[in-house]
């Protein structure tokens, strides 16, 4: 390894996004240099796994198809044909109201494929060993940003120095490129935490993603294959920080008793199938997407709470906008043209989409019952209007 290495593009943050930037524009023939602080784990049961999965949605699979991804994806993958919203916002634990959005009102294809992230590492790692013009950094990462007209002098932990054309800002809600940029940031803090683990269930989830409102936020199951002979799905569990932090550490029989309950008992007694993780749950959105010579994408743009699989989808929308306008004209590869462009053609979708996704969340969470009941009328009234209910459908799916 030398001390100063050039390439066309720096990809900052070696998780989903970043992975799979590296596997796009690797694909694409630019050379690019992946560096990440952490180490990836790619086994399920390791400590430190991440336990959350990822919905791909529909119109993704285009940008994994062109980054050789999705050929080694799709077998894993649980597709996603229904997505139930059920209200149990009543006085007791059960569903009032069951709303089904099927992807066969849009389309021969499901809404999209679910698979667990630790796997998605796995496989976007194997993915990146067959490109030559991408060299992967794990356990180093980016600590400084100088940037002139023409190139960026990127400075990483182990010493050296890299010089790119074009630096992609893909390392998380805190970002050290983005402050090494100064651009800066709104944040929306909920006072929530999400718990991410795997359950078995013996009522089989037959491909439809569930999320149930009552409050604190949505309890959400998304089908997983199976695992050790039963049907298993991705638990992603909104609460209130106490409440979830609580959980965290509950013993194992009672957590499940209390999981059964959250799930209004629609698959049965669910089991712990994994470790538990937990996250804090805000929404975040850059004020810019560039600067010079940067670019911001994932949740150095935009962080969102985990509703209807926004969060990855909007990043690998960033990539896309970023990959097509790379592609289109190589020799100006980051230049300020370029990025404003990038920047143009993204803020305003993203905005929009965390404003939505805002107050979805801040529906889900209602405690007051006046307040629940409001939301399944709405929810009611919305599900009963076809054309809007199509529309909200393609609008999930990321179409404009």
């Amino acid at each position: 390894m030398t001390n100063n290495t050039q390439v066309d593009i720096l990809i900052s943050g070696g998780g989903i996004a970043g992975l799979t930037a590296a596997a796009a524009f690797g694909s694409a023939g630019f050379s690019v240099q992946c560096v990440d602080p952490t180490p990836p784990i790619t086994e399920r049961d390791a400590a430190g796994a991440d336990m959350r999965s990822t919905a791909f949605l529909q119109p993704a699979r285009s940008l994994l198809d062109e980054a050789g991804l999705w050929a080694r994806l799709e077998d894993h993958a649980a597709p996603l044909q229904v997505m139930r919203i059920v209200d149990a916002g009543g006085e007791v634990a059960e569903p009032r109201i069951v709303k089904d959005f099927d992807a066969s009102d849009l389309s021969d294809l499901p809404f999209g494929w679910n698979l667990p992230n630790w796997l998605l590492r796995r496989e976007m790692l194997a993915r990146l060993q067959d490109l030559e013009n991408v060299d992967l950094r794990l356990g180093c990462g980016t600590k400084s940003l100088f940037t002139r007209t023409n190139e960026a002098r990127v400075g990483l932990t182990d010493g050296s120095q890299t010089r790119a054309k074009l630096v992609i800002a893909a390392d998380g809600r805190n970002s050290p490129m983005r402050k090494a940029a100064g651009i800066d940031v709104k944040t929306i803090r909920y006072g929530q935490k999400a718990l991410a683990l795997a359950v078995t269930h013996p009522i089989p989830h037959a491909n439809v993603s569930t999320e149930i409102h009552r409050s604190g936020g949505p309890f959400t199951l998304v089908p997983l294959p199976d695992y050790n002979g039963m049907p298993s799905s991705a638990l992603v569990w909104m609460e209130r920080g106490p409440r979830a932090d609580a959980l965290l550490t509950m013993e194992k029989a009672a957590f499940e008793a209390e999981m059964t309950e959250r799930s209004c008992g629609l698959f049965g007694p669910l089991t712990l199938a994994s470790n538990r993780t937990i996250w804090p749950i805000i929404s975040q959105s850059a004020e810019r997407l560039d600067g010079e010579r940067l670019a911001l994408v994932a949740e150095a743009a935009h962080v969102v709470p985990p509703i209807g699989a926004q969060g990855l989808n909007m990043s690998l929308g960033d990539m896309r906008v970023l990959l097509d306008l790379a592609k289109s004209d190589p020799a100006n590869l980051g230049s300020a043209a370029m990025l404003a462009s990038y920047h143009r053609k993204r803020h305003t979708e993203i905005k929009l989409r965390v404003q939505g996704i805002d107050l979805l969340n801040r529906a889900s969470m209602a405690e007051a019952q006046p307040l629940r009941n409001a939301r399944a009328m709405g929810l009611n009234a919305l599900y009963a209007m076809g054309p809007v209910r199509k529309t909200l459908m393609q609008m999930g799916l990321g179409a404009r």
